[in-house]
């Protein structure tokens, strides 16, 4: 029973991880988005190629060898055709989709990125690490204090107690 306990448990553990949850939001998008694209096509780019031709580019084909055209319809109805319309409206349909999703999507993305990284950085520039010097000053001067009996410096403190730890652990 604990066995099927943790593979639940697990399975349960998979679904609730973030990536899984975004996986499906992204799903849901993408197959509303490529309505969108579907709409662009139709709506936009076919009527445009219709100007040059029938607005359907599934209309669009070329036979190989000899074929019987349907005069009713104008397509083929036998032999071999390439219906190249249709991997021409699927490639459009590609080129809209990756255009819109880089420039809407990854682009403004990767500048954000940039931004934060760039705040990342300039904060992490701000507060530099005291150099070896700055380090060994402090020491001079919790020394100094130390043996007047004084504190000289805010950090001071902590250096004199550095100091001491580190000539009690040469003492013994």
């Amino acid at each position: 029973m604990s066995e099927n306990k943790s593979v639940l448990q697990g399975f349960k553990d998979f679904l609730m991880r973030g990536n899984v949850i975004e996986l499906a939001v992204a799903v849901v998008v993408g197959a509303a988005f490529t309505s969108i694209v579907n709409a662009v096509v139709k709506g936009v780019i076919n009527p445009i190629v219709g100007a040059f031709g029938s607005q359907n580019l599934d209309n669009y084909q070329t036979c190989l060898s000899t074929c019987s055209v349907d005069k009713k319809t104008g397509l083929y109805v036998d032999g071999i055709y390439v219906l190249w319309g249709s991997v021409l409206s699927a490639a459009l349909t590609f080129l809209i989709t990756a255009g819109v999703v880089y420039f809407l999507m990854i682009l403004p993305m990767n500048k954000w990125k940039a931004r934060q990284d760039a705040k990342k950085s300039a904060d992490d520039a701000a507060a530099p690490a005291p150099t070896e010097i700055e380090l060994l000053t402090e020491i001079r001067d919790a020394l100094i204090a130390q043996r007047d009996g004084t504190s000289a410096t805010p950090g001071a403190a902590a250096a004199a107690a550095i100091v001491t730890q580190k000539t009690q652990q040469t003492q013994q």
